[in-house]
């Protein structure tokens, strides 16, 4: 990984391009993110970073934690997290990351958390189809069917599609266009929809293309 930010989506808009063309995109408060450590390969074996983003009152702060922020002299975040480098000399404890860490026109992954649909049916969770609703058929039109197998092997197969939790899982969305990037508010417009809901907390990295 070159290079990535923490950052809050906070919905999708929509605007034009020089051409003329209407671009949705998702607005995320991209940063600022501040470097509370430094790992490198000789001390802790691989090179990293630990950033933080967005306060949070020192009252729901534990010891240890706190002491993490104080030595970094920087306020207690509420998110925090470890991005791998390539090189971590280029970062010093305290260091500010922005949005301008992105350019226009580049190429980002975005990794979320979906939106908690709770537990569905199979018609809402994989899109099945419901039976016939003709006279007889009830009331199963919205059942998943049959599951089973016959009396060898007796048993429902790992990963048959049922009814079950639906979202709320880690989801990458790979190679999207950053439209524009606001330097002053810190904000960055991402081309097309990104996972989770208004509020939620994303990362921002740039792109790993597939071969």
């Amino acid at each position: 990984m070159k290079k990535a930010i923490l950052g809050k989506k906070l919905g999708m808009t929509q605007i034009f391009s020089n051409n003329g063309l209407v671009v949705p995109v998702t607005v995320v408060e991209a940063g600022p993110c501040f470097v509370i450590q430094v790992k490198n390969k000789e001390k802790d074996g691989y090179n990293a970073i630990v950033v933080g983003f967005e306060d949070k009152r020192e009252n729901l702060v534990s010891k240890p934690e706190m002491g993490q922020f104080k030595k970094a002299n920087i306020t207690p975040k509420r998110y925090v997290k470890e991005f791998t480098v390539a090189d971590p000399s280029v970062y010093n404890i305290g260091d500010k990351i922005t949005a301008d860490l992105f350019q226009e026109d580049e190429l980002v992954d975005v990794v979320g958390t979906s939106k908690g649909h709770g537990w569905s049916g199979v018609i809402k969770k994989w899109n099945f189809r419901r039976h016939r609703m003709s006279h007889g058929n009830g009331p199963n039109h919205r059942a998943p069917g049959s599951i089973g197998a016959n009396t060898f092997p007796a048993k429902v197969f790992k990963g048959k599609k049922m009814s079950g939790r639906y979202g709320n899982e880690r989801v990458t969305i790979q190679n999207l266009t950053v439209v524009k990037v606001d330097t002053e508010r810190n904000v960055i417009l991402i081309k097309g929809a990104v996972p989770g809901v208004v509020g939620s907390l994303v990362t921002i990295k740039n792109a790993v293309k597939a071969k």
